[in-house]
């Protein structure tokens, strides 16, 4: 049955954190074999969480890693390494939430991803599995040069849309970015779990079951 009309809403997506599990300690602990605690300190120092959010925002890894590897010489193998293995701080999908997304689009809703990565990035990752074809728009801050919360990124993902925000729900797992959508009027499901999601979506009329099993990815 398609449910896709006039009412139906737009969802609109997170990746990171809704739709893929990414973190650097992926990379640092698990596979470079590093302590928690030497992560952490590593993490905290050069201020890791603001210096890659200006690769969300457009900036090229080239000129990131050369700037933080002259400020902290001492962790330039460190910054390279996020940059030369990156997809070594991804483990994967979430399946779970892929397998919603997949009855969304069976049932036809228009899907939409709005995510803060850094373009050369994602490039890499969207070739990497079929899921991402499933979207009728992804919004790239690293391609957009815009950001989430701020509110020019989402202003902009109406107008791909072609919605108004009241018609679109949101997905997002961290709260100043929902904050920021339902200011915008966005309808919003703060992401916790995949299960929680599952809920909220049937509270919502979106959906009854989700599929069983493991979708292809």
């Amino acid at each position: 049955m398609n449910h896709k009309n006039e009412l139906s809403p737009a969802i609109v997506f997170d990746l990171g954190g809704v739709l893929m599990d990414w973190s650097p300690y992926y990379l640092y602990c698990d596979k470079l074999g590093l302590d928690r605690q030497t992560v952490d300190h590593f993490l905290k120092t050069v201020d890791f969480s603001g210096w890659n959010r200006e690769q969300d925002r457009g900036r090229t890894f080239a000129e990131a890693t050369s700037e933080l590897s002259a400020r902290f010489p001492e962790f330039r193998e460190l910054i390279v390494a996020y940059d030369e293995h990156y997809l070594d701080s991804l483990s994967g999908p979430i399946l779970p939430v892929v397998a919603i997304l997949e009855k969304l689009k069976s049932a036809g809703y228009p899907l939409y991803a709005l995510s803060n990565w850094p373009a050369e990035k994602f490039a890499l990752v969207r070739r990497q599995y079929a899921f991402f074809n499933w979207f009728d728009g992804i919004i790239i801050s690293g391609e957009v040069r815009l950001i989430k919360p701020d509110r020019a990124i989402y202003e902009l993902t109406l107008k791909r849309i072609g919605r108004p925000a009241p018609e679109c729900l949101f997905i997002d797992d961290h709260a100043p970015n929902i904050q920021a959508a339902r200011a915008l009027g966005f309808q919003t499901i703060q992401f916790q779990s995949p299960a929680q999601l599952e809920s909220e979506l049937q509270r919502l009329g979106i959906l009854s079951t989700v599929s069983q099993g493991c979708p292809q990815v």
